[in-house]
């Protein structure tokens, strides 16, 4: 499999400084900040050794890898809100088709972004197949070969701070997919604090699935109901975690793609890997749909489009996914061990 190589250079700081008005020094020396902390850490080799083959400063890595903390505070501050986008869920053996473990998601973020799949093997034999965006070491979507999954959406809270130096969020995601049971994977979320809101949807083979809202300070698990579990981009109980979420004009967006998802998976029940495919390419409620596109009516900095939608299923240790809107874009695929194409 070849991976593309990131070239790093100013223009990549356009979203910082137009959308979460942060220029490139101050972004500099708030990711400076964290290098203290992941000294010594594999994610801290992988960065600098990205940096070197990409012949960059390790420092513009650092702001990519930190970008989750740095911009998602910035979000969390300003008036435009966050770019609303991601919508995940796990169905359970019991409400699928085929009886396995399937997770699903389409991953919303700025179109310019170019992704890519990571093949790890770890020195004890673990392997991890992932999608990663440009210039981000990790993966932040995937599966490994204990037959654990991992899924994500951004959250936002009132709590959020940049500066609280403790582990990132594509850390913790590094961190998961290298875990090998469920339980250990959801203490790399729930132990300690952490410095910005997140959701994680962790599922692993045969049958177990838990969503974990997690902001700063406290954390919230969700389990499935009627054989599955979803999320979007709102805490669905802020309140039962102490926090508040910023005001946002996009917010209704998250909030009807849920139940939109939730709707989708009842009605298909028990649901197959192409109704997953057709519960992702759904357009209700266009642009801002579970597929995301380009809502013409925001400013082109505000502009968030499905970068990838990808289906998991995890008794086959199986990952599928589109590079673009999945309307537009048909699924690869790729599994543990061999991560060849399987087809289109």
């Amino acid at each position: 499999m070849t991976l593309p190589v990131v070239h790093v250079h100013g223009e990549h700081y356009d979203r910082f400084l137009r959308e979460g008005q942060l220029n490139p020094r101050e972004a500099r020396a708030r990711a400076e900040r964290y290098l203290p902390l992941l000294d010594g850490h594999p994610y801290s080799d992988a960065m600098r050794g990205l940096a070197e083959g990409s012949e960059q400063d390790v420092l513009d890595l650092v702001v990519l890898n930190m970008r989750y903390e740095l911009l998602y505070y910035q979000y969390s501050i300003l008036p435009v809100g966050e770019p609303d986008g991601c919508s995940s869920f796990a169905v359970l053996p019991s409400a699928s088709e085929n009886g396995h473990l399937l997770l699903g998601e389409n991953w919303d973020w700025i179109p310019e972004v170019l992704g890519a799949v990571l093949h790890t093997r770890e020195p004890d034999g673990l392997e991890t197949l992932s999608f990663t965006e440009a210039g981000i070491v990790g993966g932040k979507i995937g599966l490994n070969s204990a037959g654990l999954g991992l899924a994500i959406n951004g959250l936002l809270s009132t709590a959020d701070d940049w500066s609280r130096l403790v582990m990132p969020f594509h850390v913790r995601c590094y961190e998961i997919l290298r875990r090998r049971t469920l339980a250990s994977a959801a203490e790399v979320v729930t132990s300690g604090s952490r410095a910005c809101s997140a959701n994680f949807l962790l599922a692993q083979v045969p049958d177990q699935a838990v969503d974990i809202e997690a902001a700063p300070d406290s954390v919230c698990t969700i389990a499935a109901e009627r054989g599955a579990v979803a999320h979007t981009n709102h805490f669905l109980d802020p309140a039962s975690l102490g926090v508040s979420e910023p005001r946002s004009e996009r917010r209704p967006h998250s909030y009807t793609r849920l139940a939109r998802l939730r709707e989708l998976i009842d009605a298909r029940a028990p649901v197959s890997v192409g109704d997953m495919e057709s519960c992702l390419r759904d357009h209700d409620n266009f642009p801002d749909s579970v597929c995301r596109h380009e809502n013409q009516d925001d400013p082109p900095e505000e502009w968030c489009v499905t970068v990838t939608s990808v289906i998991m299923d995890l008794e086959e240790r199986a990952l599928r996914l589109t590079d673009g809107p999945p309307y537009e874009h048909l699924y690869e695929g790729y599994s543990i061990p061999h991560t060849a194409v399987l087809g289109r």
